[in-house]
């Protein structure tokens, strides 16, 4: 597969591209990360979502060191071709390292975030 469909996706000056994850059959947004060329070409290749960490400066396999993987259902690209979806499927139904569903857990409500969503494993059970 020739890999010119990555040159039409509109990188920043750092060469990343900004990735929403959402569940494939609800619908619900779990997750935000970033990719750059390599990490977005092996997520193709290989099937399950692998980011870019800022944080580690590395390549990133979601679920790496919880196991929480994410296969890749579809991946889309917007509009403006600088934003990328990505409807998974989420293995362990955990996608936050809080051990919660969802990395978006947290409401505002009355001027402070409240927790919303309940820990669904320890993540001190997850992470060793």
């Amino acid at each position: 597969m020739s890999e010119n469909w990555l040159d039409e996706i509109q990188w920043t000056e750092g060469g990343l591209v900004p990735v929403i994850a959402q569940l494939h059959d609800s619908g619900r947004v779990v997750m935000f990360a970033w990719m750059n060329r390599e990490s977005l070409a092996l997520t193709v290749a290989e099937g399950y979502a692998v980011y870019w960490s800022r944080s580690r400066q590395r390549l990133w396999r979601k679920g790496e060191e919880s196991g929480h993987r994410q296969k890749v259902i579809d991946i889309q690209l917007d509009c403006d071709a600088d934003v990328i979806l990505l409807k998974i499927e989420q293995e362990g139904g955990i996608a936050c390292h809080t051990g919660r569903e969802s990395c978006f857990f947290r409401s505002l409500t009355d001027g402070e975030w409240q927790a919303t969503e309940p820990v669904l494993k320890d993540p001190k059970a997850i992470y060793k």
